[in-house]
């Protein structure tokens, strides 16, 4: 659905993306991860037709968007960084307005918006003007602007940036219900919603990719990875005995936790569990850590340049 080739950016002297390649199917859920400046709005820019590329290529759907750039915005949706609307228009006046703007026929028009304001909670605000509501509704808005006419590709920068809890737990339901039929591509630094969301990441640092995995396979990357976590009453009298485990390379205390890193290949809860039963400790949670993308994520974003 998604074919990028050699895709770079320059801003003047700036090189803001580097050489970027790679291809996405339908089904994806790619979440875009990098530090700030890293390039990941510049890429979407890119991807929305919305900047040109200073060298490379994009094809969506067939579409080369460097030829036919007005194939490419028909098949997609987008909703950019800041979600900037017409604030003097109600929430229905835009939807409807954009609605047109996506050749939605007459007919169906009204049925669409009423539908999308539905399903992003936005009926009891549909007559308020836009600069009235707060940033979690406008946010909502931009979302229903860029699935109105159900695109193929959705490119959502930042999605769920002002909601409150439950307004994110929604958006992502929203997400992981269109996901199926769908090539969708999140930029996003909320690393919770890249497990919750995604089953492919890509993580970019000074306009380069620096990794391109499943969020399960960054997750072996990381130094945590089958390490044991402990919750306990007496933490540092119990870390010299844990460090004293043949199958223990090291332990590390942080407050009233307590996490114990893996020798290679040896396997390390059985034996903690026995250790903290033999000892009669007070221990309140322990559990076998499939990694931290965080601490993955770190790492690969602060690698000093080869």
């Amino acid at each position: 659905m998604l074919e990028v080739r050699n895709l770079s950016k320059n801003f003047g002297r700036i090189q803001a993306v580097h050489n970027l390649s790679f291809s996405l199917e339908k089904g994806t859920v790619l979440g875009f991860l990098g530090p700030n400046g890293a390039g990941k709005t510049t890429t979407m820019r890119m991807l929305s037709a919305y900047l040109e590329p200073s060298a490379g290529s994009i094809v969506i759907q067939g579409h080369d968007i460097g030829k036919d750039s007005l194939a490419v915005r028909k098949v997609i949706g987008y909703l950019p960084e800041g979600s900037p609307l017409y604030g003097e228009l109600t929430a229905r006046q835009l939807l409807v307005f954009i609605a047109r703007m996506r050749e939605i026929p007459k007919r169906e028009l009204n049925s669409c918006v009423e539908e999308v304001m539905e399903r992003l909670f936005l009926t009891e605000v549909a007559e308020q003007s836009i600069e009235t509501l707060s940033k979690g509704f406008r946010r909502r808005i931009g979302l229903a602007q860029a699935i109105i006419h159900d695109p193929a590709v959705l490119i959502l920068d930042e999605p769920t940036d002002g909601l409150d809890p439950n307004q994110k737990r929604e958006v992502r339901r929203l997400i992981q219900a269109m996901s199926s039929e769908k090539l969708i591509i999140i930029s996003t630094h909320i690393l919770e919603e890249v497990s919750a969301l995604c089953n492919r990441v890509m993580i970019i640092a000074n306009g380069k990719l620096k990794a391109d995995d499943s969020p399960l396979g960054l997750l072996h990357q990381s130094r945590y990875n089958r390490a044991v976590t402990l919750r306990v009453d007496d933490p540092q009298s119990i870390a010299s005995s844990l460090s004293n485990l043949p199958q223990a390379a090291r332990v590390e205390l942080r407050r009233r936790e307590l996490t114990v890193f893996p020798v290679a290949g040896a396997q390390l809860l059985p034996e903690v569990s026995k250790l903290a039963e033999q000892q009669a400790w007070q221990v309140h949670s322990i559990r076998q850590e499939e990694g931290r993308l965080e601490d993955v994520f770190r790492r690969i974003t602060t690698e000093e340049e080869t």
